[in-house]
């Protein structure tokens, strides 16, 4: 039940960008965005919610004033806009650029972030349960983001953050909560995990060499040919992990004596 259950709101996002708009306009310009923003005042919102917007350039906006859900922005430029606080949930943003974005905070709920580009974005604090499969997360801020299952919220079935293959190398996810996440090849190269929560997460064949996962939690988590070469692994749990003798590189790990196994 829970793998057919686990993408449903993604259906309904799906489903959502098939229907009928009421708002606005389908399609508006950048210059007519631009126009609305500016006519917002104190906590007037844009509404702008199951919109087409997909290809638009919005790039360098300040969209806090903006309400997006459920809006399509498949493949547009939303590089270096502050979307900060923002409910982006049921949004489509497959392909979409978001690189340099400020998305502190955000809720992105359900969504196919599926090849999406986040390089440098700020994600700090935010809450994303979304398909992030083949991603680029470069360089992102995603401290103490909350992008583990909310296992008291889960009345439709166990939904989990995907980030197979995706690149997060020398991302900051100090703090970051990734429980139950898939991060299958994904790449942590040089990554900054400190004090991450990756329970029983499945790590199979992801890249962490060079990266600090000083005080992080991998317990029960699936790290068959997964790569610790160089990694710092002071006070990393390592409890009831699986694929313990198919790990790489855990021997040339830094601080291994100092690592916490069963």
């Amino acid at each position: 039940m829970v793998g057919k259950t686990k993408y449903l709101l993604l259906g309904l996002a799906l489903l959502i960008s098939n229907a009928g708009f009421t708002a606005l306009a389908a399609d508006l310009t950048r210059s007519e965005v631009v126009a609305l923003l500016s006519d917002a005042q104190g906590e007037h919102r844009v509404n702008l919610k199951e919109l087409d917007l997909r290809g638009l350039d919005l790039s360098g906006l300040d969209l806090r004033q903006a309400d997006l859900w459920g809006a399509k922005l498949s493949n547009a430029n939303l590089s270096n806009s502050n979307l900060a606080g923002l409910n982006l949930d049921l949004t489509l943003m497959k392909a979409t650029n978001l690189s340099g974005a400020n998305l502190s905070h955000t809720s992105i709920f359900g969504v196919d972030m599926t090849g999406a580009d986040l390089t440098g974005a700020n994600l700090s604090g935010s809450r994303v349960i979304a398909i992030l499969d083949g991603a680029d997360l470069s360089n992102a801020d995603l401290s103490n983001a909350r992008w583990g299952v909310d296992m008291k919220n889960q009345p439709m079935g166990q939904m989990r953050i995907s980030l197979k293959s995706a690149n997060l190398s020398d991302a900051n996810l100090t703090g970051a909560t990734l429980s139950r996440g898939m991060l299958r090849f994904a790449n942590l190269r040089g990554a900054n995990l400190k004090n991450a929560n990756l329970f029983q997460a499945d790590l199979a064949g992801a890249d962490f060499s060079g990266a600090d996962l000083s005080g992080a939690d991998l317990s029960g988590s699936k790290l068959h040919e997964a790569i610790m070469t160089d990694a710092d692994v002071s006070g990393t749990r390592f409890k009831a992990i699986q694929g313990r003798d198919r790990i790489h590189g855990l021997e040339k790990s830094k601080n291994r004596d100092r690592a916490l196994f069963d």
